[in-house]
């Protein structure tokens, strides 16, 4: 049975359990009695029933809805998303809003695989921003978009196919292939997501792939060239011989795993003889420079070693060398070595620079020692730094700022060319063999010193997962530096949650000087430029404006399908230039979605009210779609970004298959094969959770998660059942007013006003999980736990017509409406269902409705009252403790057994009791604290002997009262199961106390037979 079935008042079948005993209240309660449930056991002996018992229980309100206690979502869910499709609910609600568009652009996720918790993180996020903000009246429109080019669709495409099939591929071929394996597993995510119950406009979505988007992207592209901001160079780039192509700093990941084979090394310095100083000139005939190097492999590309004018270095003697070694690392250095230096002098970094040593490798070659820069220091290696322009960025800066050589023997598959030592070490992998025989010719010149494993962070590339490389090639650029301070600046004029991440983005472009948009593949958007006879780009305003046009009207297949003369313009044609065969970097395709989604559909605007990714984004769409719309219109593409962590297993680790903690979303929404084990919980509880976790970090999913999560979900769910199943005779244009209403039913609308207020601040700020906090503890503590179980008997044994019961149904209808159209975002299959089971409907639909409008005059504060309710709970808890006690004792056994004694010394606090105490007859049989604390009569003292003379007593630990339980005194209404002395003394309705006899007078029910009254 649900937990909640009994608070709420059901049975497991969903029978009303409200003729199972219950809380008495007052002096007698003025002879108004209130059901609690649990049979009544110990020291009253239930009599067992005659022909005559139970007479009374059809003349009680029976609570009544359609709405049913299980969800059923297997089958629910979809019929009510069928129902959306068909009244076409959000597109007519995004087109037809009164209020102004809201922008939140869709980041597009790879098309490659089935989703994974990630994505339904991500685009459940999405769905409650744009959900609230159609109840708000806003035009919101979901555009969903795929990212469809690039390595990973192009290698899935290869893999598929035999050996000779790919011999035989021609680019456009494999174009198509691509294009196809794209587009099915676009349909597949877009049913996934649907089932999620994620409203978007699934029908047009924007995909990299489609000629419109592709022609868009190129006018971005060509508004850079054309700025200067877009350029050619050979310069060293991550290089992945796995994929034989250029990657970008988005496209690694760095495990920390990887051990390098890293070398101490001597070069023989040839000319300390010309030197100045007078310590190197004495020592020159064996003087030798000392580095260190974690890429043995780049000792060929070696042009200079570097030193640091700030740094000290050290002489010392090594076996008949002189070594020179930065001061502050001789220690550790000869630790390696495992030798003691002896320090024989010390220069500094300019006495060095000047000099020349010879190349380590290549016979006859004298390198320069040089000033480097900052990046060297004292941190580790020797202090001196290899450089080699070819390999390293640092390495490059300073090699352009020297005029050294751009040498790089490295060909596309990470294998050494014959540019060297006449060929000798052509073909050897740089990052296997080729190592080794670098290492093992260093070692024969009598260079090395020294061989060790390092272990460190490396970069790889995070499609293959394989190491990569640092190689000058001949590439496109964007330089960053061109407008660096202007993205700077617009990353500050950005609202950022978390804050953190403006922290993030800004350091990661403030250190950013180019960005290589071309890669070495077939499947993209090709760069649109052409080459004359020397080689030499040929792109201007004409070309770019002509391709962007052939794309547009054909697909960028085009540039595969036509030869040059046909690409060009016109006046192009015959002067023998040739189509370049480059890719853009699939950051640049996603990184223009602002020019091609946001600018061009009249549903969006620019720039987009919100970006909501994943962190990692920083570093990759956040970025490049920022640099791409600074350097072109001048300012970021959105006005506020999002960002949420990664979903990680329920103890914390990474999701993997070959460990087997993957949690697939639509196994948790759909069930597994074995329903007993993997539950189908449907999408509204993978909602839930998403709204139950602090997603500004790392969150965390599993099988105990999701099932405690589930009760979250009944227990709300039954909460909204017991409220609809009594209002289904409730009209609200007949309502009482505000000012009419009991205090308790003011109290409750007070607190309504104020969880609504609530939950719209935490929809206002994303801050789902503060919702979904408020939301479990309104409807558990405010709800299930006090008002609603106080109900009961109003709503229950009440006249149907009668003041009690109708003001509790007013309330119970301002809750229905404000609950079920605050949490239609976050549960929309169930507010929706619940919305078409309210009898008093508008709207075909919940989202129709708009939004909470509480009224005003629930917010007019009254501080006296609400310090009295909340006093009051506070002895309610206390009462209920001593209530167990007499349970547990078996004297009682619902609260309806028992007469409560409170003593209090305070006056001020027996005087706001005292209000709630009258004298039998003389309340509203609502304010009252018999009915309060569910119990049969209710004694207020000032005495402490009244409550601690009682069977049962304690002191408060909440409230500081004395609270005292007794035995009840008096007969059970067979009707409404107080024990009152009432009970027995009416001639037509003996079993009833004078409360219920009024109201059968009052339904025409005369009389009833007499059995034998309980002893």
């Amino acid at each position: 049975m649900d937990p909640m079935s009994s608070c709420l008042g059901f049975t497991s079948a969903g029978v009303p359990r409200m003729l199972r005993g219950g809380p008495l209240v007052n002096r007698q309660c003025s002879n108004r009695l209130i059901p609690r449930h649990g049979i009544v056991m110990g020291a009253r002996k239930e009599k067992k029933e005659d022909a005559n018992s139970g007479f009374y229980k059809n003349t009680v309100n029976l609570p009544s809805t359609n709405f049913s206690q299980r969800a059923n979502a297997v089958k629910t869910e979809p019929e009510i998303q069928k129902f959306w499709a068909d009244s076409k609910t959000y597109e007519k609600l995004s087109s037809e809003n009164p209020r102004e568009v809201y922008s939140l652009h869709d980041g597009p996720p790879y098309a490659n695989g089935d989703i994974h918790m990630g994505h339904a993180l991500n685009k459940v996020l999405k769905d409650f921003i744009n959900r609230y903000q159609l109840l708000q009246g806003k035009k919101a429109t979901l555009i969903p978009g795929w990212d469809c080019h690039g390595l990973p669709i192009e290698l899935k495409v290869l893999q598929s196919l035999k050996s000779k099939e790919r011999k035989d591929l021609t680019p456009s071929a494999l174009r198509k292939k691509a294009k196809e394996f794209a587009l099915k597993t676009i349909e597949s995510q877009k049913a996934s997501f649907q089932r999620l119950g994620v409203w978007a406009s699934w029908d047009t979505p924007y995909l990299t792939l489609n000629p419109e988007y592709e022609a868009a992207q190129i006018e971005v592209f060509g508004k850079m060239f054309l700025e200067g901001y877009i350029y050619r160079g050979k310069k060293p780039v991550h290089w992945s011989p796995s994929s034989r192509t250029a990657l970008a700093e988005a496209e690694l990941e760095y495990p920390d795993e990887h051990i390098s084979r890293s070398i101490y090394a001597a070069f023989s310095i040839v000319d300390a003889d010309k030197s100045k100083n007078e310590l190197v000139k004495k020592h020159s005939d064996a003087l030798s420079v000392a580095v260190w190097t974690t890429t043995p492999w780049t000792l060929p590309a070696n042009r200079a070693v570097a030193v640091n004018p700030a740094i000290v270095y050290a002489l010392v003697e090594l076996e008949g060398r002189v070594l020179i070694v930065a001061k502050d690392l001789v220690e550790a250095v000869g630790h390696k070595l495992e030798k003691d230096l002896v320090v024989i002098g010390e220069v500094t970094g300019n006495d060095l620079a000047g000099l020349h040593y010879e190349h380590p490798i290549q016979d006859g070659l004298k390198c320069k020692i040089l000033i480097g820069g900052d990046y060297i220091t004292t941190e580790s290696g020797t202090g001196l730094v290899h450089t080699a322009p070819g390999h390293g960025q640092e390495d490059y800066i300073v090699g352009m700022r020297e005029g050294l050589e751009i040498f790089s023997p490295v060909d596309n598959a990470g294998r050494f060319t014959d540019e060297f030592c006449e060929g000798s070490f052509a073909g050897l992998s740089v990052l296997d063999e080729g190592n080794q025989a670098i290492i093992d010719h260093v070692s024969k010149r009598d260079v090395l010193l020294l061989e060790e494993k390092y272990n460190h962070k490396y970069p790889y590339d995070w499609r293959t997962k394989k190491p990569t490389i640092f190689r000058a090639t001949e590439q496109w650029f964007a330089s960053v530096e061109g407008f660096r301070d202007q993205a700077l600046e617009a990353v500050r004029g950005v609202q950022w949650t978390p804050e953190a991440g403006e922290k993030r983005i800004f350091n990661m472009i403030e250190g950013r000087n180019d960005w290589c948009i071309s890669r070495q593949r077939t499947w993209g958007v090709p760069i649109p430029v052409f080459y004359d006879g020397d080689g030499e780009p040929v792109l201007n305003q004409q070309i770019i404006s002509r391709v962007a046009e052939l794309f547009r009207e054909h697909g960028s297949d085009i540039w595969w399908e036509l030869e040059a003369e046909d690409l060009l313009p016109e006046q192009y044609r015959g002067e023998g230039l040739q189509k370049g065969m480059d890719t853009m970097d699939v950051w640049f395709d996603s990184g223009s979605s602002w020019n091609a989604v946001t600018k061009q559909s009249p549903e969006m605007t620019f720039p987009a009210d919100v970006y909501l990714e994943g962190s990692d984004q920083h570093r990759g769409w956040f970025q490049s779609s920022l640099l791409t719309s600074v350097a072109t219109e001048g300012q970021a593409p959105y006005k506020k970004v999002l960002t949420h962590g990664f979903v990680l297993d329920q103890n914390g680790l990474k999701m993997s298959k070959s460990v087997g903690n993957v949690v697939d979303p639509l196994k948790l929404v759909n069930g597994g094969n074995n329903q007993k084990t993997e539950p189908a919980y449907g999408a509204d509880v993978l909602r839930l959770w998403v709204s139950s976790v602090d997603y500004s970090g790392d969150v965390l999913v599993g099988p105990e998660i999701i099932k405690t999560v589930s009760d979250s979900y009944r227990k709300i769910r039954n909460t909204l059942r017991y409220i609809v199943s009594n209002v289904n005779d409730y009209d609200p244009r007949t309502g009482m007013s505000f000012d009419e209403l009991p205090v308790l039913d003011k109290y409750m609308l007070r607190r309504l006003a104020t969880i609504a207020e609530d939950m719209e601040a935490a929809y206002e700020t994303s801050s789902f999980v503060r919702l979904y906090q408020g939301l479990m503890r309104f409807a558990t503590v405010d709800l299930s736990n006090f008002y609603l179980d106080i109900a009961k008997d109003r709503l229950y044994i009440s006249g149907t017509d009668d003041y009690r019961r109708r003001s509790c149904q007013k309330v119970l209808y301002h809750l229905l409406e404000i609950l079920t159209r605050s949490i239609a975002p976050i549960l929309p299959h169930t507010a929706e269902d619940l919305w078409r089971n309210v009898p008093w409907k508008t709207s075909s639909s919940v989202f129709e409705a708009g939004w909470i409008q509480p009224e005003p005059s629930w917010s007019h504060e009254d501080p006296e009252t609400d310090a009295a309710m909340e006093l009051f709970r506070r002895v309610r808890t206390d009462v209920n403790k001593c209530l167990d006690a007499a349970r547990n004792a078996k004297r009682i056994g619902s609260g309806l057994a028992a007469k409560v004694s409170l003593s209090v010394a305070d006056d001020a606090v027996i005087e706001a009791l005292q209000k709630f105490n009258p004298s039998s007859g003389e309340g509203n049989t609502v304010d009252e604290l018999c009915y309060y604390l569910l119990v049969s009569e209710v004694n207020l003292s000032k005495d402490m002997a009244v409550a601690d003379g009682a069977e049962f007593s304690l002191v408060g630990e909440e409230s500081g009262v004395h609270v005292g339980v007794d035995v009840a005194s008096g007969n059970k209404c067979d009707r409404c199961w107080v024990y009152s002395e009432q009970v027995g003394k009416s001639e037509n309705h003996p079993l009833l106390c004078d409360r219920c006899e009024e109201v059968m007078t009052n339904i025409g029910v005369t009389s009833q037979p007499v059995p034998e009254l309980a002893q």
